[in-house]
């Protein structure tokens, strides 16, 4: 499992070696986003309030850029919830998972 930005820089190369079980992009509410970014870097003083604002709102810009570029690098776009229930699916027909619910009697 890979996460951040740069994480779709992978995705061919893990798929052409086999090892891709999947690759997502996170598509969130672009407004959410910012007020969550700018409440995280406030809150751990970062740089000055209208420094953060500004940057957040670059950042704002551009977003659809970002996903655009991690998708025509092979990543699915999917909000949080459809990436969650696909790793589950995943997750729930992997061979090592399926031995620890036994286990654990589940």
């Amino acid at each position: 499992m890979a996460e951040g930005i740069f994480a779709a820089e992978i995705v061919g190369e893990c798929r052409r070696r086999g090892l891709l079980a999947g690759a997502y992009a996170l598509r969130r509410p672009r407004g959410a986003t910012f007020f969550r970014r700018l409440a995280r870097d406030l809150s751990e003083q970062r740089k000055a309030p209208r420094v953060l604002v500004r940057r957040g709102l670059a950042l704002l810009r551009t977003e659809p850029a970002v996903l655009h570029r991690q998708t025509n690098l092979g990543a699915e776009a999917a909000r949080a919830r459809e990436v969650l229930h696909r790793v589950a699916g995943l997750l729930a027909g992997h061979p090592h998972h399926a031995d620890q619910s036994r286990n654990s009697g589940s």
